[in-house]
């Protein structure tokens, strides 16, 4: 029985190029960046404002918290730790409690700094209290629309754990919305407007007003 083999011709530079590729390949495998989904991230390292920019007259790291605002001195502006990276689709948590006379602040997302100004414009996971009772858990859009989106301070009061840390966790993937304090949700909103942006820095506020300060820890991103 007679077998034919199928002839080919490879230049010596074509062949080395090819050897040099297939070796390469084996010794790094290709990297996508869906491996990085579903990794959960410190945002925070617990030391330093490493990865982060904002007033650090506002801002400081204590004994494994980010320390926002004074305890002694009026704010005059909102002021917000903003991270140095964007994010699209994720889940986020972080530990978060008000101590002094101020009781506002938030957790910022999809959110992009203003120009020549302290503020900032996007979404924003609030924290603290309003006239009608506790906004903590509420999702505010902070200056574009400057209203809540989605409140339940009934929901929000029976979780609150007050005085004490408090955890909101958020997840936002595509045009949908959730947030959770201390376990129980409190937003579920579907943006109706698909030309607000989906992309942004995560940031840390403290409100303007009395002496506050906002003590912030296990800021947590995993990538959806």
């Amino acid at each position: 029985m007679q077998v034919f083999l199928p002839s080919f011709r490879v230049s010596v530079g074509r062949l080395t190029v090819l050897i040099a590729g297939i070796l390469l390949a084996g010794a790094f495998p290709a990297v996508s960046d869906a491996e990085d989904a579903g990794k959960w991230v410190n945002l925070f390292d617990g030391q330093t404002l490493d990865g982060w920019n904002g007033d650090q007259k506002w801002f400081r790291v204590e004994q494994g918290s980010i320390i926002a605002g004074s305890a002694s001195e009026r704010i005059p502006h909102n002021q917000f730790l903003c991270t140095n990276q964007t994010y699209g689709d994720f889940e986020l948590t972080v530990k978060a409690k008000l101590v002094g006379k101020g009781n506002n602040a938030g957790v910022q997302f999809r959110t992009r700094r203003i120009p020549n100004d302290t503020e900032v414009i996007g979404y924003q996971a609030d924290i603290g209290f309003t006239g009608q009772g506790p906004c903590w858990g509420a999702l505010y859009d902070e200056s574009r629309r400057r209203k809540f989106l989605s409140h339940s301070p009934e929901i929000a009061l029976k979780a609150l754990k007050k005085g004490q840390w408090n955890t909101l966790r958020v997840v936002a993937k595509g045009a949908k919305i959730e947030i959770y304090l201390n376990d129980v949700k409190t937003v579920d909103y579907t943006e109706p407007d698909d030309a607000i942006e989906r992309t942004g820095v995560i940031a840390l506020q403290v409100h303007s007003g009395p002496p506050l300060e906002v003590h912030y820890k296990d800021v947590k991103l995993r990538q959806l």
